[in-house]
Protein backbone atom coordinates (compact mmCIF):
# COMPACT_ATOMS: atom_id res chain seq x y z
CA UNK A 1 0.00 0.00 0.00
CA UNK A 2 1.63 3.22 -1.20
CA UNK A 3 1.19 6.52 0.66
CA UNK A 4 1.89 9.96 -0.78
CA UNK A 5 4.02 12.26 1.40
CA UNK A 6 3.38 15.92 0.45
CA UNK A 7 6.62 17.59 1.61
CA UNK A 8 8.81 14.82 0.16
CA UNK A 9 6.58 14.75 -2.97
CA UNK A 10 6.92 10.96 -3.36
CA UNK A 11 4.79 7.84 -2.82
CA UNK A 12 6.34 5.07 -0.68
CA UNK A 13 5.09 1.69 0.52
CA UNK A 14 3.64 2.14 4.03
CA UNK A 15 4.70 -1.30 5.32
CA UNK A 16 8.25 -0.73 4.12
CA UNK A 17 8.47 2.50 6.11
CA UNK A 18 6.97 0.87 9.22
CA UNK A 19 9.57 -1.88 8.94
CA UNK A 20 12.39 0.65 8.64
CA UNK A 21 11.16 2.61 11.66
CA UNK A 22 10.79 -0.53 13.77
CA UNK A 23 14.26 -1.81 12.89
CA UNK A 24 15.87 1.53 13.74
CA UNK A 25 13.93 1.62 17.02
CA UNK A 26 15.37 -1.79 17.96
CA UNK A 27 18.89 -0.52 17.25
CA UNK A 28 18.21 2.54 19.39
CA UNK A 29 17.23 0.48 22.39
CA UNK A 30 20.09 -1.99 21.97
CA UNK A 31 23.02 0.34 21.40
CA UNK A 32 22.02 3.74 22.80
CA UNK A 33 22.07 5.35 19.38
CA UNK A 34 19.32 7.37 17.76
CA UNK A 35 19.59 5.18 14.66
CA UNK A 36 19.65 8.11 12.25
CA UNK A 37 22.95 6.96 10.74
CA UNK A 38 21.04 3.97 9.33
CA UNK A 39 17.56 5.47 8.90
CA UNK A 40 18.62 8.55 6.90
CA UNK A 41 20.53 6.62 4.17
CA UNK A 42 17.69 4.08 4.01
CA UNK A 43 15.23 6.91 3.38
CA UNK A 44 17.51 8.03 0.53
CA UNK A 45 17.30 4.52 -0.93
CA UNK A 46 13.46 4.42 -0.88
CA UNK A 47 13.22 7.74 -2.74
CA UNK A 48 12.91 10.39 0.00
CA UNK A 49 14.84 13.57 -0.98
CA UNK A 50 18.00 14.07 1.17
CA UNK A 51 16.87 17.41 2.64
CA UNK A 52 13.54 15.91 3.78
CA UNK A 53 15.15 12.67 4.98
CA UNK A 54 17.64 14.52 7.18
CA UNK A 55 15.06 16.84 8.75
CA UNK A 56 12.23 14.31 9.14
CA UNK A 57 14.45 11.51 10.41
CA UNK A 58 15.15 13.55 13.52
CA UNK A 59 11.50 13.13 14.60
CA UNK A 60 11.83 9.36 14.68
CA UNK A 61 15.10 9.66 16.60
CA UNK A 62 13.33 11.70 19.31
CA UNK A 63 10.56 9.13 19.68
CA UNK A 64 12.71 5.98 19.72
CA UNK A 65 15.29 7.58 22.04
CA UNK A 66 12.59 8.72 24.48
CA UNK A 67 11.08 5.25 24.52
CA UNK A 68 14.48 3.69 25.16
CA UNK A 69 15.62 6.13 27.85
CA UNK A 70 12.52 5.46 29.98
CA UNK A 71 13.65 1.85 30.41
CA UNK A 72 17.17 3.00 31.37
CA UNK A 73 15.82 5.49 33.92
CA UNK A 74 14.05 2.62 35.68
CA UNK A 75 17.38 0.77 35.95
CA UNK A 76 19.33 3.81 37.15
CA UNK A 77 21.72 3.74 34.18
CA UNK A 78 21.40 7.40 33.15
CA UNK A 79 24.00 9.94 34.32
CA UNK A 80 21.85 13.08 34.36
CA UNK A 81 24.71 15.45 35.18
CA UNK A 82 26.83 14.18 32.31
CA UNK A 83 23.79 14.20 30.03
CA UNK A 84 23.02 17.86 30.76
CA UNK A 85 26.62 18.94 30.07
CA UNK A 86 26.63 16.99 26.79
CA UNK A 87 23.28 18.60 25.97
CA UNK A 88 24.62 22.13 26.47
CA UNK A 89 27.28 21.54 23.83
CA UNK A 90 24.82 19.69 21.61
CA UNK A 91 22.30 22.54 21.41
CA UNK A 92 24.96 25.02 20.33
CA UNK A 93 26.33 22.53 17.81
CA UNK A 94 22.92 21.83 16.28
CA UNK A 95 22.30 25.57 15.86
CA UNK A 96 25.56 25.88 13.93
CA UNK A 97 24.79 22.72 11.94
CA UNK A 98 21.37 23.97 10.77
CA UNK A 99 22.97 27.13 9.38
CA UNK A 100 25.55 25.03 7.50
CA UNK A 101 22.74 22.78 6.19
CA UNK A 102 20.77 25.82 4.95
CA UNK A 103 23.83 27.06 3.05
CA UNK A 104 24.42 23.65 1.44
CA UNK A 105 20.75 23.48 0.46
CA UNK A 106 20.98 26.88 -1.24
CA UNK A 107 23.97 25.85 -3.36
CA UNK A 108 22.50 22.40 -4.15
CA UNK A 109 25.22 20.30 -2.52
CA UNK A 110 23.28 18.70 0.35
CA UNK A 111 23.15 15.14 -1.01
CA UNK A 112 26.84 14.91 -1.96
CA UNK A 113 28.09 16.51 1.26
CA UNK A 114 25.86 14.39 3.52
CA UNK A 115 26.87 11.16 1.77
CA UNK A 116 30.59 11.96 1.91
CA UNK A 117 30.31 12.90 5.59
CA UNK A 118 28.60 9.59 6.32
CA UNK A 119 31.29 7.59 4.52
CA UNK A 120 34.15 9.32 6.38
CA UNK A 121 32.65 9.20 9.88
CA UNK A 122 31.12 5.73 9.62
CA UNK A 123 34.37 4.31 8.25
CA UNK A 124 36.54 5.80 11.00
CA UNK A 125 34.26 5.07 13.93
CA UNK A 126 33.25 1.60 12.72
CA UNK A 127 36.84 0.55 12.10
CA UNK A 128 38.11 1.72 15.49
CA UNK A 129 35.19 0.16 17.36
CA UNK A 130 35.56 -3.16 15.55
CA UNK A 131 39.29 -3.46 16.26
CA UNK A 132 38.89 -2.58 19.95
CA UNK A 133 35.85 -4.81 20.50
CA UNK A 134 37.42 -7.79 18.73
CA UNK A 135 40.55 -7.38 20.83
CA UNK A 136 38.46 -7.31 24.05
CA UNK A 137 36.56 -10.47 23.07
CA UNK A 138 39.78 -12.36 22.21
CA UNK A 139 41.35 -11.38 25.54
CA UNK A 140 38.25 -12.55 27.41
CA UNK A 141 38.20 -15.91 25.64
CA UNK A 142 41.90 -16.48 26.28
CA UNK A 143 41.27 -15.77 29.99
CA UNK A 144 43.75 -12.94 29.92
CA UNK A 145 43.58 -10.99 33.16
CA UNK A 146 43.34 -7.30 32.40
CA UNK A 147 44.39 -4.89 35.06
CA UNK A 148 42.44 -1.70 35.26
CA UNK A 149 45.08 0.94 34.91
CA UNK A 150 44.35 4.61 35.17
CA UNK A 151 46.14 6.11 32.20
CA UNK A 152 46.55 9.80 32.70
CA UNK A 153 45.79 11.39 29.36
CA UNK A 154 45.50 15.05 28.44
CA UNK A 155 41.90 15.00 29.73
CA UNK A 156 43.11 14.67 33.34
CA UNK A 157 45.09 17.90 33.00
CA UNK A 158 42.18 20.09 31.88
CA UNK A 159 40.58 22.63 34.26
CA UNK A 160 36.94 22.94 35.44
CA UNK A 161 36.80 19.44 36.89
CA UNK A 162 33.63 18.06 38.41
CA UNK A 163 32.49 14.75 39.83
CA UNK A 164 30.04 12.51 37.98
CA UNK A 165 28.83 10.11 40.66
CA UNK A 166 26.76 7.81 38.46
CA UNK A 167 29.67 7.34 36.04
CA UNK A 168 32.23 7.34 38.91
CA UNK A 169 34.36 9.95 37.16
CA UNK A 170 36.16 13.14 38.18
CA UNK A 171 37.05 14.97 34.95
CA UNK A 172 36.88 18.36 33.27
CA UNK A 173 33.57 19.48 31.75
CA UNK A 174 35.41 20.65 28.59
CA UNK A 175 35.61 17.24 26.80
CA UNK A 176 31.88 16.45 27.32
CA UNK A 177 30.92 19.91 26.00
CA UNK A 178 33.12 19.43 22.91
CA UNK A 179 31.72 15.93 22.29
CA UNK A 180 28.19 17.32 22.62
CA UNK A 181 28.97 20.19 20.21
CA UNK A 182 30.30 17.82 17.54
CA UNK A 183 27.27 15.55 17.88
CA UNK A 184 24.95 18.57 17.61
CA UNK A 185 26.56 19.66 14.33
CA UNK A 186 26.32 16.14 12.92
CA UNK A 187 22.71 15.85 14.07
CA UNK A 188 21.71 18.89 12.04
CA UNK A 189 23.72 18.13 8.90
CA UNK A 190 23.34 14.35 8.73
CA UNK A 191 19.91 13.77 10.30
CA UNK A 192 21.37 11.59 13.05
CA UNK A 193 21.13 11.47 16.81
CA UNK A 194 24.91 11.20 16.87
CA UNK A 195 24.99 8.08 19.02
CA UNK A 196 27.43 6.36 16.66
CA UNK A 197 29.92 9.13 17.53
CA UNK A 198 28.82 9.76 21.12
CA UNK A 199 28.81 6.18 22.38
CA UNK A 200 32.46 5.42 21.47
CA UNK A 201 33.51 8.93 22.57
CA UNK A 202 31.90 8.45 25.99
CA UNK A 203 33.58 5.06 26.41
CA UNK A 204 37.06 5.72 25.02
CA UNK A 205 37.55 9.48 25.58
CA UNK A 206 35.53 10.19 28.72
CA UNK A 207 36.04 6.73 30.24
CA UNK A 208 32.39 6.12 31.18
CA UNK A 209 31.12 2.61 32.05
CA UNK A 210 29.30 0.97 29.13
CA UNK A 211 26.14 0.29 31.16
CA UNK A 212 25.76 4.03 31.86
CA UNK A 213 26.76 5.18 28.36
CA UNK A 214 23.68 3.83 26.56
CA UNK A 215 21.06 5.53 28.74
CA UNK A 216 23.00 8.81 29.00
CA UNK A 217 23.51 8.92 25.24
CA UNK A 218 19.78 8.45 24.61
CA UNK A 219 18.94 11.20 27.13
CA UNK A 220 21.10 13.74 25.31
CA UNK A 221 19.91 12.62 21.87
CA UNK A 222 16.25 13.31 22.70
CA UNK A 223 16.72 17.04 23.22
CA UNK A 224 19.31 17.66 20.50
CA UNK A 225 17.22 15.83 17.88
CA UNK A 226 14.04 17.67 18.97
CA UNK A 227 15.81 21.05 18.74
CA UNK A 228 17.25 20.12 15.33
CA UNK A 229 13.79 19.14 14.05
CA UNK A 230 12.34 22.45 15.23
CA UNK A 231 15.12 24.42 13.53
CA UNK A 232 14.73 22.52 10.24
CA UNK A 233 10.97 23.02 10.31
CA UNK A 234 11.22 26.78 10.83
CA UNK A 235 14.36 27.50 8.77
CA UNK A 236 14.24 25.05 5.85
CA UNK A 237 10.60 23.80 5.82
CA UNK A 238 11.78 20.22 5.16
CA UNK A 239 9.92 18.27 7.86
CA UNK A 240 7.20 15.95 6.48
CA UNK A 241 4.76 15.42 9.37
CA UNK A 242 3.04 12.38 7.84
CA UNK A 243 6.36 10.64 7.17
CA UNK A 244 7.56 11.49 10.67
CA UNK A 245 4.41 10.03 12.28
CA UNK A 246 4.79 6.80 10.32
CA UNK A 247 8.38 6.35 11.48
CA UNK A 248 7.62 7.38 15.08
CA UNK A 249 4.91 4.77 15.66
CA UNK A 250 7.10 1.85 14.62
CA UNK A 251 10.25 3.35 16.20
CA UNK A 252 8.75 3.58 19.71
CA UNK A 253 7.67 -0.08 19.63
CA UNK A 254 11.06 -1.17 18.28
CA UNK A 255 12.99 0.70 20.99
CA UNK A 256 11.28 -1.25 23.77
CA UNK A 257 12.16 -4.54 22.08
CA UNK A 258 15.75 -3.40 21.52
CA UNK A 259 16.26 -2.44 25.17
CA UNK A 260 15.31 -5.96 26.27
CA UNK A 261 17.63 -7.54 23.70
CA UNK A 262 20.52 -5.29 24.73
CA UNK A 263 20.29 -6.39 28.37
CA UNK A 264 20.98 -9.99 27.34
CA UNK A 265 24.20 -9.21 25.48
CA UNK A 266 27.65 -8.46 26.90
CA UNK A 267 29.21 -5.01 26.43
CA UNK A 268 31.86 -6.33 23.99
CA UNK A 269 29.21 -8.09 21.93
CA UNK A 270 27.10 -4.94 21.73
CA UNK A 271 30.07 -2.87 20.57
CA UNK A 272 31.19 -5.31 17.87
CA UNK A 273 27.64 -5.66 16.50
CA UNK A 274 27.31 -1.88 16.31
CA UNK A 275 30.73 -1.65 14.61
CA UNK A 276 29.73 -4.20 11.96
CA UNK A 277 26.50 -2.32 11.20
CA UNK A 278 28.36 0.98 10.94
CA UNK A 279 30.92 -0.52 8.53
CA UNK A 280 28.19 -2.17 6.42
CA UNK A 281 26.39 1.17 5.97
CA UNK A 282 29.68 2.91 5.17
CA UNK A 283 30.43 0.33 2.44
CA UNK A 284 26.95 0.69 0.94
CA UNK A 285 27.19 4.48 0.72
CA UNK A 286 30.76 4.42 -0.63
CA UNK A 287 29.69 1.91 -3.30
CA UNK A 288 26.86 4.22 -4.34
CA UNK A 289 29.33 7.08 -4.84
CA UNK A 290 31.70 4.98 -6.96
CA UNK A 291 29.19 3.17 -9.20
CA UNK A 292 27.69 4.88 -12.23
CA UNK A 293 23.94 5.59 -12.01
CA UNK A 294 21.51 3.53 -14.11
CA UNK A 295 20.45 6.61 -16.04
CA UNK A 296 22.96 9.22 -17.14
CA UNK A 297 21.97 12.80 -17.91
CA UNK A 298 23.95 15.62 -19.44
CA UNK A 299 23.24 19.32 -19.79
CA UNK A 300 24.28 20.91 -23.05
Amino acid sequence: MNVYFPIAEVSVNLFLLLGLGGAVGILSGMFGVGGGFILTPLLFFVGIPPAVAVATGSNQIVASSFSGVLAHFKRGTVDLKMGLILLAGGLVGSLVGVQVFSFLKEIGQVELFVTLTYVVFLGLIGGLMFIESLSAILKTRSNTVRRKTRHHSWIQGLPFKTRFRTSKLYISVIPPVLVGFLVGVLSAIMGVGGGFIMVPAMIYILGMPTKVVVGTSLFQIIFVAAFTTLMHATENYTVDALLALTLIISGVIGAQIGTKIGLRLKAEQLRILLALMVLAMCFKLALGLMLSPNELFSIS
